[in-house]
């Protein structure tokens, strides 16, 4: 069954693989490595392998879930879908072959939206031209500050239907962000005891950047102890735009 989310951009998320690694600064405060801990002394068997001790931690080894492949074609109705809310499907021990058979699941499931967040962006290039994109396949990036706009290139290579950025936690000013070939923007500031601040005139400039492009634009949250503690108004109003149309892309 899928598990309901409060992420206030999805519905539900899907977890046909877990685990991850630590490799940037916006990884610091990960949510999901410290809920994996969690889950393990809880005893749920998707979280018993642990990771690197330097950068994952108990529970948060990658493993792949083959009985969570079957999972999207039970669901009824028509859904949108965060895939991987406590992995990343683009971790280089994510073999091809199990990438793949994601991406069948999803094409085989049209009536539900898919959106694939990744900060392993180096591997998308590489791996375009060997997967089929399914139309309901919306792929996103983080990018968390200036340092990491290359993920934004490598997310152009790619043929998704939709291309997303995710910057959240936002950890500085994207001035440099080009919007071409870009079809939503994320942001969101960071929660938790140990959340960084959120310069409300980040978001405003790259609120001002999806405007003058024509790119929706949806601010998640200020952040905080918790994830709602700031709300989610700017400038005296919620921000919650999504694309509306998929486009037709060549392969890369």
């Amino acid at each position: 069954m899928a598990k309901k989310s409060g992420i206030e951009w999805t519905e539900v998320t899907w977890n046909p693989t877990t685990g991850c690694d630590r490799i940037t600064p916006g990884c610091d405060n990960c949510y999901a490595l410290a809920l994996a801990k969690r889950l393990k002394a809880m005893g749920s068997d998707k979280y018993q392998a642990d990771g690197d001790p330097r950068t994952s931690g108990p529970g948060f080894a990658i493993t792949l879930h083959e009985t969570a492949l079957r999972q999207p074609y039970t669901w009824g109705g028509r859904r949108t879908v965060f895939v991987n809310s406590m992995s990343d499907l683009f971790h280089a021990r994510v073999p091809l072959d199990f990438v793949r058979r994601v991406f069948e699941v999803i094409a085989d499931t049209p009536q539900h939206t898919y959106q694939v967040l990744t900060k392993r962006s180096s591997r998308l290039p590489r791996l375009a031209s060997k997967l089929d994109w399914p139309s309901n396949l919306w792929l996103g990036v983080s990018v968390e500050d200036d340092e990491r706009l290359s993920r934004v290139d490598d997310l152009r290579e790619v043929p998704a239907a939709v291309r997303f950025l995710s910057c959240e936690p936002l950890l500085g000013p994207l001035s440099n962000l080009s919007l071409e070939g870009i079809d939503w923007v994320i942001t969101g500031g960071e929660s938790g005891p140990h959340a960084r601040p959120l310069d409300p005139d980040w978001v405003r400039e790259i609120r001002d950047k999806c405007r003058a492009a024509g790119v929706p634009f949806f601010h998640k949250q200020w952040g905080g102890r918790t994830p709602k503690a700031g709300g989610r108004e700017l400038d005296g109003r919620t921000w919650s735009d999504m694309p509306t149309a998929v486009r037709s892309r060549a392969t890369a």
